[in-house]
């Protein structure tokens, strides 16, 4: 029988909310070792996504988009409105700054093979579970897939 999503999902994942402090969960990623956290509301409905990715900005800071002068004009090469999320994303200091917004998800009896395209497709490194009511019940890894296909070889 083909595995699904809850086969091989971390259950109960650890999970912030948007006021949670930047610094926090920096923290929680190193201690746990983990790359990713669902972010979640006071009803625990799934907001978005905070990932090592989100705080390399932190670090990095960000560029100021290319432009040219042109008769007394100032024309963007890039969108600037991209600048003013990404320096947003930069000088946040909570989680709800930094995150992803619309993050891409799974339900548990999806199956395997279907999750683990869509990650493939999309190239996330995790998908978070929801049941019914968008609250996250599990997230699946790229590990996680990993584990399962050894496993079966067994």
């Amino acid at each position: 029988m083909p595995k699904t999503v809850a086969d091989v999902m971390s259950r109960d994942p650890i999970v912030v909310r948007r006021e949670t402090p930047l610094q926090e969960a920096i923290q929680i990623l190193a201690e746990k070792r983990i790359s990713g956290l669902p972010v979640v509301d006071d009803a625990g409905k799934l907001v978005g996504i905070i990932s090592e990715a989100d705080l390399m900005w932190q670090e990095t800071g960000i560029t100021p988009p290319a432009y040219i002068m042109f008769l007394d004009s100032v024309i963007y090469l890039q969108n600037p409105a991209t600048y003013e999320r990404d320096l947003h994303k930069a000088l946040g200091q909570n989680v709800g700054d930094a995150m992803s917004k619309n993050p891409i998800t799974t339900k548990s009896d999806t199956l395997l093979k279907q999750a683990a395209k869509i990650m493939s497709d999309r190239n996330v490194h995790r998908l978070p579970v929801l049941d019914s009511e968008e609250k996250v019940v599990g997230i699946l890894t790229r590990g996680d897939i990993i584990r399962a296909m050894a496993a079966s070889q067994d």
